[in-house]
């Protein structure tokens, strides 16, 4: 996944506003990282790669939800279902927020919902859309799921944050002690992990070391997630998201080192077939060639006479014609043949009116056939080599294929 990861600010995006943001070419790791305006953000360099917008955690609130029988996902009175189940629970009036549900949502199961201001979301989006920055995908910082892991994260100076996410929730608080008795009951043996700039910060407050990890790090582990917050009113339609998600994976198949085997394995399954393929008509040319060969000894040897061979069959056909008419032997194709098969296969006592023959082709008149009797003699011609065509009271009779 080559991709432009964006964090989004915690305040209204302007045109001049800083975006800090990461940019990874394999969707391993992190490329480059770095803050810019919207304008000078790094354009993904790949076919198919996408921009994902990352919602800081301060600025999502989490709720857990239980959809009424009846409403699924994809239900056009969902928005409405949940201002209703969630207006105890939030701050600000339901029709200022922006409600997203957790991905693979399961019938008659408790599901998350992300919820945050709806201009603030919209405002930054449209600083990105406008510098030509899209925003294909939105996700999560951080997203109830997995193992719960506390992050310290933030700058000194300011505010720094304590984040608990796991599977039970995402909860944001202060980095200082007094936030410990808030936050849910965690095992003692909890992961710590802590941007460099608050790690001994953070040391102090949990009363043991933390583990380092950068922001773009984060970042780019969120955008791995499959959560997309990008719904309601800022999805994308289906087959816009569809072609997306084509491309990039698309793109990662032709670029990204996880799929280099199976390239170097695509190549050389082309070669080999392509080497195969080759073989094979070199095999099928040399076996034709052989049976010509054949072909053009059997004529010379029969009739020694000819010596420039250019189409043996033709010439063995007009040697072998030569040779009947020097030696006063019939063929098929000779009046008395054609005639002792017509007889053969013609129903007695039909009398005939004229007689023309030339070329090989017989014609008679007067024989009078019914549809049937006419089917019926030209099968019988053709079990022996000959076609018969009866047009109104000429019957044509011939050697091999129809007149």
């Amino acid at each position: 996944m080559s991709a432009l990861i964006v964090h989004l600010p915690h305040n209204p995006a302007s045109a001049q506003a800083e975006f800090e943001y990461a940019l990874t070419i394999d969707g391993v790791s992190v490329e480059s990282h770095g803050s810019a305006q919207a304008a000078l953000l790094p354009a993904p360099g790949r076919a198919g790669a996408e921009v994902v917008a990352v919602v800081p955690a301060a600025m999502l609130s989490w709720h857990r939800v239980d959809l009424p029988k009846g409403t699924s996902p994809g239900s056009p009175r969902l928005r409405a279902v949940l201002e209703g189940l969630l207006e105890d629970q939030l701050l600000d009036e339901p029709e200022s927020l922006h409600f997203a549900l957790q991905p693979n949502v399961r019938p008659g199961a408790a599901l998350w919902v992300a919820v945050c201001d709806r201009a603030w979301l919209r405002s930054a989006l449209q600083v990105l859309d406008e510098a030509g920055r899209s925003v294909a995908r939105i996700v999560p910082e951080f997203s109830p799921q997995g193992e719960t892991v506390l992050y310290a994260l933030g700058d000194p100076q300011q505010q720094p944050l304590l984040v608990a996410a796991g599977s039970e929730g995402v909860t944001v608080l202060p980095l200082a002690s007094q936030s410990l008795a808030l936050l849910p009951a965690l095992p003692q043996d909890v992961p710590c992990v802590a941007e460099p700039l608050v790690a001994e910060l953070a040391q102090q407050v949990l009363q043991r070391p933390p583990g380092l990890q950068q922001a773009p790090q984060r970042w780019l582990r969120a955008a791995q997630s499959d959560w997309d917050l990008a719904q309601f009113d800022f999805s994308s339609s289906g087959r816009a998201r569809a072609l997306k998600k084509l491309g990039t994976a698309w793109a990662d198949v032709l670029a990204a080192p996880q799929w280099r085997p199976a390239r170097w394995g695509a190549v050389l399954l082309v070669v080999l077939n392509v080497v195969g393929l080759n073989a094979w008509a070199w095999r099928e040319r040399s076996a034709l060639e052989d049976k010509r060969e054949d072909v053009r000894k059997t004529l010379t040897q029969t009739f020694p006479q000819v010596k420039v061979v250019v189409d043996a069959p033709v010439q063995m056909e007009r040697e072998v014609a030569a040779l009947r008419q020097l030696t006063g032997a019939t063929s098929g194709r000779d009046l008395e043949a054609l005639l002792g098969a017509l007889s053969g296969a013609s129903p007695p006592q039909r009398p005939v009116s004229s007689l023309e023959f030339a070329n090989g082709e017989l014609r008679l008149k007067g024989l009078a056939y019914s549809a049937d009797e006419a089917r019926n003699v030209a099968a019988v011609l053709k079990g022996q080599g000959l076609s018969a065509v009866l047009q109104g009271e000429t019957l044509m009779v011939t050697q091999g294929g129809a007149p």
